[in-house]
């Protein structure tokens, strides 16, 4: 009698064995549990990179361009006056521009391939909390969220600040599983980044002090809460002066935003994810019971990297000072996307996961469109106006964007990035540039009409008043009157472009 240990192997219809099979399935299976981190990043990188050349920059990206463009020394002096926070940003896009060159596309690749970094940690940290079809889940969804397409094409620092909390989150669970110096160390720079990028991204903090209380509740290791600490504190050590720099210039950055209230919230969920019914997909994924029931502890702690940051923010934000706005918590939405997957992944029977995740990126596939208009940056169509001027232009020609008070719309930026190398305006109705200043924004002339030399002087304004001048300060618009006349005028989504030439006496 032939025992079962010793039976022949049987062939399969094709002459192969089932053992080979079975081989093949396992090392597929191994094979997809090893990338399953590679189609979130792919999927990340391509939405990131598609159609970045369309939308026109706008005016925060102008600041990006503007302080980037200038030598060292000088964006250094420019740091000590205004953007501080926004320094090491900065100081990275000097180089890459430096080496690449500033179109659109190159000066938004950075924040893309940030992005893509971000899917990473996103798929290893949910991998980490539960498991690997949780982690391409969670992957997949943050990929497929508007808002991160949206700052994966802008040429500020979210990116970046999205992707080190992201590493900073994965590197943590990872020195929890064994600390050691050499596990913390990576820790305290992900966090010393997130400090540098945005030091208001520093509250994740409070959701990653959640979770090492329960390690320490599980282990009751006090080296659990020591290296936490002294991780903490060593990453935030180069975030020290750039926070008493930024103290000083929090009236300049952030003054304009306003007091949040309990119906805030609404509009800062809604644009945290970039579209409002992609927001409510993530409100229904979240509060499916199975992703609570299942790894419940996992699910708290992850929530609270989620939410805690975002009620922290809007206490804060009753002080003196207001931090409560979605891009500034742009990186809770990984956390937001682990949830959501924990949800999506309890679902029985196991399809309807995939269906729901299919149905999320349908949903968003509008809002994703629409991101990549011409207007979806800004309003206000520089290309064109500079274009009209560039037609047109004489050397020796000035040039008078509106600034008082609507300074803040670095039109005089947005004009000259767009203007060809072969333009150089003189810009008249300023005593000094941005540069000589130290600033984002020039001085102007305290008596305009002794600024008033040239010929010829293109003006632009904002909006299409038949008075070109009208939004102009009043010792700005009665100079130009009184020794020039408008002989050309074209009108631009958003802007108004005029020739004024001088009048004979």
């Amino acid at each position: 009698m032939t025992s079962s240990a010793t039976a022949p192997v049987r062939s399969g219809p094709g002459g192969g064995s089932n053992g080979t099979r079975t081989g093949r399935t396992a090392g597929l299976t191994a094979l997809a549990g090893r990338t399953f981190w590679l189609w979130p990043a792919l999927l990340t990188l391509a939405l990131g990179v598609r159609g970045s050349a369309r939308p026109q920059l706008w005016r925060d990206e102008y600041a990006t361009w503007s302080a980037a463009t200038r030598s060292t020394g000088e964006l250094f002096d420019m740091l000590q006056h205004v953007d501080a926070v926004s320094g090491a940003y900065y100081l990275f896009m000097h180089y890459w521009i430096a080496v690449l060159g500033d179109s659109p596309a190159v000066m938004r690749l950075p924040s893309a391939l940030a992005m893509t970094g971000a899917a990473v940690f996103v798929a290893l940290t949910a991998r980490k909390m539960f498991d690997t079809r949780t982690a391409l889940f969670a992957g997949l969804l943050f990929a497929a969220v508007p808002s991160i397409s949206r700052y994966a094409q802008e040429a500020r620092t979210y990116g970046f600040v999205v992707l080190a909390v992201s590493c900073a989150t994965w590197l943590l669970l990872r020195a929890l599983e064994r600390p050691a110096p050499r596990r913390w160390l990576p820790y305290a720079a992900a966090v010393a980044a997130a400090g540098l990028f945005h030091m208001v991204s520093l509250l994740f903090l409070s959701g990653h002090a959640v979770i090492v209380f329960f390690q320490w509740r599980r282990d009751r290791n006090r080296g659990t809460l020591l290296g936490f600490g002294a991780s903490v504190l060593i990453g935030l050590l180069p975030v020290v002066p750039l926070v008493l720099l930024g103290q000083r210039q929090v009236g300049r950055q952030i003054s304009w935003l306003q007091t949040p209230w309990l119906q805030t919230y609404i509009d800062y969920w809604h644009n945290l994810f970039g579209s409002a019914l992609v927001s409510g997909c993530f409100l229904v994924l979240i509060a499916i019971p199975g992703g609570w029931t299942r790894r419940r502890q996992r699910v708290f702690e992850i929530g609270a990297v989620a939410v805690l940051p975002i009620a922290i923010s809007w206490v804060l934000s009753h002080g003196p000072s207001v931090y409560f706005f979605e891009r500034y918590q742009l990186y809770t939405v990984p956390a937001w996307c682990i949830l959501a997957a924990a949800g999506l992944n309890s679902l029985r029977p196991r399809l309807l996961g995939v269906v729901g995740l299919v149905l999320v990126a349908a949903i968003g596939v509008p809002d994703q469109q629409k991101l990549r208009t011409s207007t979806s940056h800004e309003h206000t169509d520089g290309r064109r106006a500079a274009q009209f001027i560039a037609d047109r232009y004489r050397p020796g020609d000035g040039f008078a964007p509106v600034r008082g008070e609507d300074k803040w719309m670095m039109i005089d930026l947005e004009v000259r990035y767009y203007l060809p190398e072969r333009v150089h305006l003189q810009d008249v109705l300023v005593a000094k540039n941005a540069v000589q200043r130290g600033d984002l924004f020039a001085s102007a002339c305290p008596v305009p009409s002794a600024c008033l030399g040239t010929p010829r002087i293109w003006v632009v304004t904002m909006g299409s008043d038949s008075d070109t001048l009208k939004r102009f300060p009043a010792a700005e618009s009665e100079a130009l009157r009184a020794s020039y006349r408008q002989t050309e005028v074209m009108h631009v989504r958003g802007l108004t472009v005029a020739l004024f030439e001088r009048t004979t006496s």
